[in-house]
């Protein structure tokens, strides 16, 4: 080869000695899934396997991103081993069925080769080869030649010239069928005309509903629950049977006609979702009711009160009404709230398998309020497909979003643990966790606590998020000749605040002039009112971001966030807790993955922004119109987090209550107002130190600050406008992005808009994005 050196031949040839590269091929999104969940692995230890983030992983199984390089290979190899190894699995057995009408003849299925094995079972691998049926490289031989399985095959840049047949497969390698799920036998003594065993079909599913095969994938089916964490029963089209259907598509019948034998089928239906702590507890079966069927099982609608119908007042039955009466009958119990909207039927159990089953009633507001936001006009396919979403990245719903984030704090930090001892087992508190109940001091406590009945007026712990306007005559001509003012929106604060934050574990302990501590959480009596702020920002250590005008209590996360900006502190009197631990921090990482799966779904990654900024703001400004299902779950998800704290602190409820009372949340081991308060402060120390930093950066101050959106006078109606420094570059204390702590456009207005509304002293944070934020659950 003239003109090359010696050198560069070699490399020349070693390379064409080498073979055609070409990129290693993957099944199409739907067989990678189905290949997983048949599997039995969730995303996230797939993920964490080929060392990628779960989002990432996501991405890549649902096709919205390209693996490359050897994440590519790895990622091919681990599918089309799962594929082989599926394909020698013995079909499942499967139990007497009806008889139905023969289905359509279906076209013949291709025989799938048998992959060469070792004497152990295990599967021949060699040097990645071309594929003697498309030239793509392969790992695994079929009779000694390269050969893939599973949907792998694709159509290469340069198939062999002279393929090789295999032989025909013995009659064990049949096309690989996924075993059918176990269905659930009809209980044992409740009455039925129909057959033991409910017959399973697919559900008729309308264009309109969105397809949702992950639903049944991680934890929300398993071999223990094969039939998911819930289920929605409907009316089957001949009125005279219900119908359940599930969250992989199959629908079930039902052998009930009555809510006792509901209750009865649902618990041995093989319904419910695997602990999410190994000391904690399975999530009971959920039962939701459509309209149709609740009037079957003669429930009655939500209308005036009367006998026997729900009572709007109380939002539950009458207990003297014959639904409850005769699940009293049929040895069933209720908790206090009886059968409402969201309700919990159970009985003791004769051994130590629970017995409980949790009912929705969607027609009694259960799914429209509570912070819920679920489209009404759902089928109960697509209502399952919505539900069983959200359960399989959070966990079974079990009332309200606050409520289900609650439940969820305590699921993934259990209070108590089996302990063996040398007279038997007994119950021992888990590390970590909230492990008993306590009251708070008397500074930190609700007005209607009993502690707090004889303290001083001003003797409170003030925590809630910012409502701060800056006065008209602070805001300058410069800035009031800005045509625009730009809301940006904290993504999650909440949740972004409660990451790696310490929390209290213990009950408080009273101290006279205590030496400040920033790892120790507590309540803290200083004076701050010295300390001198810029007056065109908020204040941080007062909730209407006005200086403080004497001695107050604070929370640890304050008083160390004043250490840090060198204001000296000496407080008098403190109520310290000396245990503590990142209590929350599984809750923030497991609600973070949901989120983030979620905006995924939506079609924004997490890496949006970072790679370009202009599809991160389009993909956020068309994220209303998505798809409605994701929607509703990615609503759900953010009211579980901003709820789960809220219900730190719940007060009381009902018009039964007294004042000086005690009342239920008081007996919870979760119930602490100082954890909320440590949340809420850690979030608006974090927007002030950033608001410090942006202002250092561009010389640009808020004029309005509402719970999570900052509004800035602007140059332009974009947020880039807002976050571009003077030199053009993105300053970088405010950063866009979806995750958690980062922040999106809230909504644009122009500067008159806000001006007048600070001068009817409304804050234009409020309602910038075009509604009211604060009615709207923002």
């Amino acid at each position: 080869m003239p003109g090359t050196s010696p050198g560069a031949s070699d490399a020349v040839e070693a390379l064409l000695g080498a073979g055609p590269r070409r990129q290693v091929p993957l099944p199409e999104p739907a067989e990678r899934e189905r290949l997983r969940t048949e599997y039995g692995l969730t995303k996230a230890a797939t993920a964490k396997a080929l060392g990628v983030s779960t989002s990432t992983f996501t991405a890549w199984e649902a096709g919205q991103r390209d693996p490359q390089g050897e994440a590519r290979a790895a990622y091919a190899r681990l599918l089309e081993g799962i594929a082989a190894q599926l394909s020698r699995e013995p079909a499942a057995v499967t139990p007497p069925q009806p008889q139905t009408p023969a289905p359509a003849p279906a076209e013949t299925p291709v025989p799938v080769p048998m992959l060469d094995q070792h004497p152990d079972g295990s599967l021949v691998m060699a040097e990645a080869a071309p594929c003697v049926q498309c030239g793509n490289p392969s790992v695994y031989r079929s009779q000694g030649v390269p050969m893939h399985l599973g949907g792998f095959c694709r159509p290469g840049t340069q198939p062999p010239a002279a393929p090789v047949a295999p032989q025909p497969a013995p009659a064990a390698a049949a096309p690989p069928v996924a075993p059918p799920r176990p269905t659930a036998p009809h209980a044992a003594g409740a009455p039925s005309s129909r057959p033991a065993s409910p017959r399973a079909r697919k559900a008729p599913v309308k264009a309109t509903a969105t397809a949702r095969p992950q639903a049944a994938s991680g934890q929300v089916a398993s071999a223990k629950y094969p039939n998911g964490p819930l289920t929605v029963i409907d009316l089957a089209p001949s009125g005279r049977t219900l119908l359940a259907h599930l969250v992989d598509g199959r629908v079930l019948d039902v052998p009930a006609t009555t809510l006792p034998q509901l209750t009865e089928w649902a618990l041995t239906a093989g319904l419910g979702q695997q602990r999410l702590h190994k000391n904690g507890k399975d999530s009971d079966p959920l039962v939701v009711v459509m309209a149709d069927a609740a009037e079957f099982l003669g429930l009655p609608p939500m209308g005036e009160d009367a006998d026997g119908n729900f009572e709007r007042r109380i939002g539950r039955l009458p207990e003297t009404g014959p639904i409850v009466k005769n699940l009293v009958k049929a040895g069933w119990q209720l908790t206090q709230r009886g059968f409402g909207p969201w309700a919990r039927v159970f009985r003791n159990p004769t051994g130590a398998k629970r017995e409980c089953v949790q009912y929705c009633i969607p027609m009694w507001a259960a799914l429209t309020s509570g912070g819920w936001n679920v489209p009404t006009d759902l089928d109960a396919a697509q209502l399952t497909a919505l539900l069983g979403g959200y359960a399989e990245r959070v966990q079974t719903p079990r009332g309200s979003t606050a409520v289900t984030g609650l439940a969820l704090m305590e699921a993934l930090r259990p209070p108590t643990r089996a302990v063996r001892t040398e007279t038997g087992w007994t119950s021992g508190p888990v590390e970590g966790s909230r492990t008993r109940a306590f009251d708070p001091a008397p500074p930190e406590a609700p007005a209607e606590h009993p502690v707090a009945k004889d303290r001083a007026p001003g003797d409170v712990l003030m925590t809630e998020t910012w409502d701060w306007n800056r006065p008209l005559d602070l805001i300058e001509d410069r800035e009031r000749g800005y045509p625009n003012v730009v809301g940006i929106d904290v993504n999650m604060a909440f949740l972004a605040a409660a990451g790696r934050l310490t929390m209290a574990l213990s009950e408080p302990v009273h101290e006279l002039n205590p030496v400040f501590d920033k790892r120790i959480p507590g309540s803290w009596l200083c004076d701050l009112s010295a300390a001198e702020f810029d007056p065109h920002m908020p204040n941080p250590f007062t909730p209407d971001g006005l200086p403080p005008t004497g001695p107050a209590w604070y929370s640890t996360v304050k008083v160390a966030y004043a250490h840090e900006l060198g204001i000296p502190v000496q407080p008098t009197e403190g109520w310290l807790r000396h245990e503590s631990g990142p209590w929350l921090d599984p809750w923030h990482k497991h609600l973070r993955e949901a989120y983030l799966t979620t905006m995924v779904g939506l079609g924004v990654p997490l890496d949006l922004a970072d790679l370009d900024i202009e599809a991160f703001l389009a993909a956020m400004a068309e994220l209303k119109n998505g798809d409605a299902t994701e929607l509703a779950i990615l609503h759900a998800i953010k009211s579980t987090a901003k709820g789960g704290i809220g219900k730190l602190r719940e007060r009381p409820r009902g018009a039964s209550y007294r004042p000086g009372q005690r009342w239920p949340a008081l007996d919870r081991p979760t119930w602490d107002p100082l954890n909320r308060a440590l949340v809420i402060d850690t979030d608006t120390v974090n927007k002030h130190r950033k608001i410090r930093r942006h202002a250092e950066a561009t010389g640009e101050y808020p004029i309005a600050a509402l719970a999570d959106c900052i509004v800035y006078p602007s140059k332009g109606p974009s947020p880039l406008d807002v976050l571009r420094s003077s030199d053009g570059t993105l300053a970088t204390a405010w950063r866009l992005g979806i995750s958690p702590g980062h922040v999106k456009h809230e909504g644009t207005q122009t500067m008159e808009w806000a001006m007048e509304l600070i001068a009817d002293d409304v804050n234009p944070g409020r309602h910038i994005k075009g509604g009211d934020a604060y009615a709207e659950g923002e």
